[in-house]
C-alpha cells in the first residue's frame, strides 16, 4: 500500500511533460519546411545553370540524420516510460503510474510515426534529378 502511495506521488500528473509527446511531429514538420525551402531556393538560384542537385541531397541528408536522432531519441524516452515498472501494474488500472506509462506509449508511437514520415520527405530527394 505504501509503495502504491509513492507510485501515485511520483507519477502524478503535475510532474508531467506533455508537450514532450509533440515534439517529434513538430520537428518533422520543421523537417518538411527546411526540405521544401532548400530545394526551392537552390533551384530559384542555379536554374538553367549545370549545376548538380547533389549539393540539395547532401542537405537533405544532413537534415533528415538530424531529425531521426531526435525523434529517436524522443521515442527512446516514451519507449522507457512506457516499460517503467511494467511488471508490477495489471493492465487497466486507472493511476498516475498508468496514466504516466500511456503517455510514455503515445511518445514513442508518435515518434515512430514521425520517424516514417521524414523518411518519406527525404526519399523524394533521391528521386529528383535537377531543377527542371
Amino acid at each position: 500500500m505504501k509503495e502504491d502511495r509513492q507510485h501515485s506521488d511520483e507519477f502524478h500528473e503535475r510532474h508531467e511533460r506533455i508537450w514532450l509527446m509533440f515534439l517529434p511531429p513538430f520537428i518533422w514538420a520543421v523537417h518538411l519546411l527546411a526540405c521544401y525551402l532548400t530545394a526551392a531556393i537552390w533551384c530559384a538560384k542555379h536554374v538553367g545553370m549545370e549545376s548538380g542537385f547533389m549539393t540539395v541531397r547532401v542537405a537533405i541528408g544532413v537534415y533528415t540524420a538530424v531529425a531521426v536522432a531526435v525523434m529517436g531519441w524522443f521515442g527512446w524516452i516514451g519507449f522507457r516510460r512506457h516499460r517503467h515498472l511494467s511488471q508490477d501494474l495489471s493492465p487497466d488500472d486507472d493511476t498516475p503510474l498508468d496514466r504516466y506509462r500511456f503517455l510514455g506509449l503515445a511518445t514513442f508511437l508518435l515518434s515512430a510515426l514521425s520517424i516514417i514520415a521524414t523518411l518519406f520527405v527525404a526519399a523524394v530527394a533521391l528521386f529528383i534529378g535537377n531543377c527542371d
